[in-house]
């Protein structure tokens, strides 16, 4: 079976759902008709090629604890630096760069408001910056997939 084929039915079948399992990769496996070694190598070099960054569960956050967007402005020359820092707490889902006053923005996921508000505290106490806190105030879901039409 030709990789980009793979690739293909691996994201039009799971890029809503994996399946709840304890062996999950074993279960997409047998449901595309590969082995899991198959499969694990297709995801890898998805990732590889920077066509896959993520997988794993998003949680509705008021079901799970607290969490919150948020946001600083860090001069050019420590973008990299305050990146890996804030990389460092396992509060933070993700960060990323953006071409914007505030230039590095983040996500943090944490048992409840005040937890996150500990850790906001200590990103500031360390890296001198004062973040921007964007909580959730209404929550929008858009069930954001692709159907992949078949390359001519």
């Amino acid at each position: 079976m030709p990789a980009h084929s793979l690739e293909r039915r691996l994201i039009e079948r799971f890029q809503h759902g994996m399946p709840v399992c304890a062996e999950p990769y074993r279960e997409m496996a047998q449901q595309l008709d590969c082995s899991q070694d198959q499969l694990i190598a297709c995801l890898q070099q998805m990732a590889e090629r920077g066509s896959l960054s993520r997988i794993g569960p998003v949680f509705e956050h008021r079901h799970a604890g607290a969490s919150t967007l948020a946001a600083l402005a860090v001069p050019a020359e420590r973008l990299q630096q305050v990146a890996a820092r804030i990389s460092q707490f396992p509060e933070v889902n993700h960060n990323y760069a953006r071409e914007h006053h505030y230039n590095l923005w983040f996500v943090l996921t944490g048992p409840d408001r005040p937890h996150l508000q500990q850790v906001l505290d200590e990103l500031e106490a360390d890296t001198g910056l004062t973040p921007l806190d964007l909580p959730m105030l209404t929550a929008y879901r858009i069930d954001l997939g692709f159907a992949l039409a078949e390359a001519p």
